[in-house]
């Protein structure tokens, strides 16, 4: 149970996030369902980007009400997820994604018999394997219980529209200051039950240049080899994020050196310690990679795999056609 604290509010006038830096469905979805009687705040990265002066990607929003509630709500809605129920609002140019506040789980709840889970008239709404993966977490909460439920403190910032005030339920606001990726709660529990979240420490560390607090990092280097028990869809997509985005050289060497990039790549990463020039012809690919995307090129997922992956296989091609 991570230990709660007073959140810490800041007024609108002691922040610089401005409604017209967010995105307008994003607004509209905050405004609806705040008209409806609900409480919704604008939640993650987006928060956190725009207090660092940084474009969001993605404009994420959290409610107290249920997925249910908000498909009722929205015409454009659908529902997607078994690991965590989403609601997937599709406007025009883009999907806002909203989901319910969520609470840490109840004792009583704790189920971890996986061939007995979908027996009985509804699955459970929490669900971990025998590691203790969570593999399903539909418990709804508070927004203090949901922020506190997220992976990093500089994660669990709040956009609150009603007032537009900035809320910090745990150390995020002083974590953005410093530069610093932490876990909320113990990082080993917080890792077991989500391996992802190691290459999202990576990720946001690479991408916003920020430093892993020790322990942590300690943690990610022990933990490294949990990082294959992830569904490989969930990996892909991360895998994505983490070269894709301006950052991928950064991202090999923190990879690398926290064992990441060994579990779930052992054959390459193998061969790119062999030689020395390895390492290096892999890194100016990135590198090229990165400069492609400061000048606003997206390179495909194709791009990355042959950037990445494909001197090793030339290579080796050589050497079995000589």
């Amino acid at each position: 149970m991570v230990q709660t604290m007073q959140p810490l509010i800041i007024p609108r006038k002691g922040h610089i996030i401005s409604r017209k830096q967010v995105n307008p469905n994003a607004l509209r979805t905050l405004y609806r369902l705040r008209d409806y009687g609900f409480i919704a705040y604008l939640v993650g990265g987006c928060v956190r980007d725009l207090l660092l002066q940084r474009t969001p990607t993605d404009f994420d929003i959290a409610t107290n009400a249920t997925p249910g509630q908000i498909k009722r709500l929205f015409r454009n809605c659908r529902l997607v997820g078994r690991r965590f129920r989403l609601a997937h609002l599709h406007f025009k140019d883009d999907i806002i994604e909203v989901s319910t506040f969520r609470a840490a789980v109840p004792v009583d709840e704790v189920n971890t018999d996986m061939e007995g889970a979908g027996q009985g008239n509804k699955p459970p709404r929490h669900l971990t394997d025998d590691d203790g993966m969570v593999l399903r977490d539909n418990i709804f909460g508070t927004p203090e219980e949901d922020a506190l439920r997220r992976d990093f403190t500089i994660n669990a910032l709040a956009y609150n529209i009603v007032d537009f005030s900035v809320i910090d339920y745990s150390t995020g606001l002083s974590d953005l200051q410093e530069r610093i990726i932490r876990p909320i709660g113990d990082p080993f529990v917080r890792f077991t039950e989500d391996p992802v979240r190691m290459l999202r420490a990576v990720r946001f560390a690479a991408s916003h240049n920020f430093v892993i607090e020790p322990v942590t990092w300690e943690t990610i280097c022990n933990l490294s080899s949990n990082i294959s028990r992830a569904a490989p869809a969930r990996l892909y997509e991360e895998m994505l994020k983490l070269f894709l985005y301006g950052s991928a050289r950064p991202v090999l060497s923190l990879m690398d050196e926290s064992g990441l990039l060994a579990a779930l790549f052992p054959m390459f990463s193998q061969w790119l310690h062999e030689k020395s020039h390895h390492f290096i012809l892999v890194q100016t690919n990135l590198e090229c990679l990165d400069d492609l995307y400061r000048s606003g090129i997206s390179a495909s997922p194709a791009f990355f795999l042959a950037a990445m992956f494909g001197p090793r296989l030339e290579e080796e091609t050589i050497v079995i056609h000589r």
